[in-house]
């Protein structure tokens, strides 16, 4: 009744948790981008197909799969240090029992974890991302490092319970090692942003809103000090405790990264300007 779409590389360690969560589903297929651990045979053992596709990005992963041969009219998109909880995996089946005139898809919340610890406000709870729909018509666009749904694919719902993501399960060098790559791809997206506007910021649509308030912040000083401040006090990160502490000294040092990588780019454009 559902499909589901795991992108790996390099996941033995997670893998196995994620995979174990959506045992509900006879169809998983894993999208492997040349792992050279263990995870294509953990993978097989879970009964997960396996197909290999170099990575370009999180999208075109996405996407790919969504071309191959899946047995499921809806696909769930995970990544591998992702979990599907009981009362999600429910309600997804249910939606996929549903009628026709149901939404197209789906935008789901994260539980972010850190060091056994949910991150209910310094993480950003919740933060919404279309990940489950029909095969036919969800389709995603590169946007920063990360994706998003396509424009025009149709309805889309909010489920009501979330996924819960492992994000800091290699350790703390493994998550600054990929968000020195993702500050990169931040500062370009950066540069393409529209000016936000004062409907988006204060419109209904959550999404919306937090898109406008990226925009917003790309034009303001001191951003790492910024971030900090609106991680740790204005989302009431302090409630947390200590683990929402070392989370908002964390993003203030990606925006660090990424505010560098902006300034870096500005120089090449000056630089190639002036010849």
């Amino acid at each position: 009744m559902i499909s589901i779409v795991v992108l790996t590389l390099n996941e033995a360690e997670n893998l196995p948790r994620c995979l174990a969560s959506v045992s509900f589903s006879d169809d998983v297929l894993v999208l492997d981008s040349g792992s050279s651990d263990a995870t294509v045979e953990i993978a097989r053992k879970f009964g997960a197909r396996v197909a290999t596709r170099s990575f370009d990005s999180f999208a075109q992963q996405r996407n790919a799969a969504m071309a191959m041969e899946l047995r499921h009219p809806w696909v769930l998109h995970l990544d591998a240090d992702e979990v599907v909880t009981p009362a999600l995996a429910h309600e997804l089946i249910e939606i996929a029992s549903a009628q026709e005139s149901s939404p197209v898809a789906f935008r789901v919340a994260s539980r972010l974890m850190f060091r056994g610890a949910w991150l209910k406000h310094a993480g950003m709870f919740p933060a919404y991302q279309v990940r489950f729909g029909r095969q036919t018509v969800l389709r995603f666009i590169d946007v920063g490092h990360g994706q998003r749904e396509a424009e025009n694919i149709g309805s889309i719902g909010t489920l009501n319970y979330p996924l819960v993501h492992y994000n800091f399960s290699r350790g703390i060098g493994d998550w600054f090692e990929r968000h020195l790559r993702y500050a990169k791809l931040e500062a370009q997206r950066a540069a393409l942003r529209e000016t936000p506007s004062l409907a988006g910021l204060l419109g209904p649509d959550p999404v919306a809103r937090r898109r406008s308030l990226k925009r917003l912040a790309d034009r303001l000083p001191a951003r790492p000090l910024l971030r900090f401040l609106y991680c740790y006090l204005l989302r009431r990160g302090f409630l947390d405790g200590r683990a929402g502490f070392h989370y908002a000294c964390m993003m203030a040092i990606y925006q660090y990264f990424i505010d560098q990588h902006v300034i870096e780019q500005a120089l090449k454009k000056d630089a190639n300007d002036s010849i």
